[in-house]
């Protein structure tokens, strides 16, 4: 009679070791497409940083009076390159702070005809909109892996093998206003 009994234990083991191998696969999965995603918000924050130098000095060509509001954006800009290896919990703020001075600058120049009128000026601002607009999608990207993963951590019964191999919830980039997460207003 003992055998009857031995085989179903062995059976219940096999179960809870191969869901635990399928839920430790799965939290894998996701807390790697989580890295993935911030990588992505990283590449276009970084070229974003890349644009602003050029940007900057195109405009203080036409703009000798707004000076305060072209320091304002170096400094967020060395402030958000200064923070590029930070985790995303300290870098978001800046980031989207940055985003905002951009958006700022850019109604600055409305009283700037020939400033807008600028080929250099027209195609920063252009390039400047298109990683605007990547940002925004990377980060609905990046807050999708973050919601997957954060479901597996938190709901029954992977959050046994979450717990039980010390995987945590990842943290959602998100803007303290949600304008920032707009992208400047273009027009030409």
């Amino acid at each position: 009679m003992q055998h009857p009994d031995l085989w179903w234990s062995v059976g219940i083991l096999l179960v809870l070791g191969g869901l635990t191998v399928f839920y430790y696969n799965r939290l894998v999965f996701n807390r790697h497409r989580v890295a993935e995603a911030w990588s992505g918000i990283d590449v276009q924050l970084k070229r974003r940083a890349s644009l602003i130098p050029a940007l900057v000095e195109c405009v203080r060509q036409y703009m000798r009076y707004e000076q305060s509001a072209l320091e304002t954006l170096v400094q967020q800009r060395t402030r958000a390159v200064q923070l590029a290896d930070s985790p995303m919990g300290q870098r978001a703020p800046v980031e989207a702070q940055l985003g905002s001075q951009l958006r700022q600058l850019f109604a600055l120049v409305e009283a700037y005809p020939e400033l807008k009128a600028d080929s250099q000026f027209r195609e920063l601002q252009s390039n400047i909109s298109e990683v605007e607009d990547h940002i925004q999608m990377a980060r609905r990207y990046y807050n999708g892996a973050v919601r997957e993963l954060n479901v597996l951590v938190e709901s029954v019964p992977s959050n046994l093998v979450a717990k039980l191999l010390r995987f945590t919830t990842a943290e959602y980039f998100a803007l303290a206003d949600a304008r920032e997460g707009q992208p400047p207003k273009m027009e030409f």
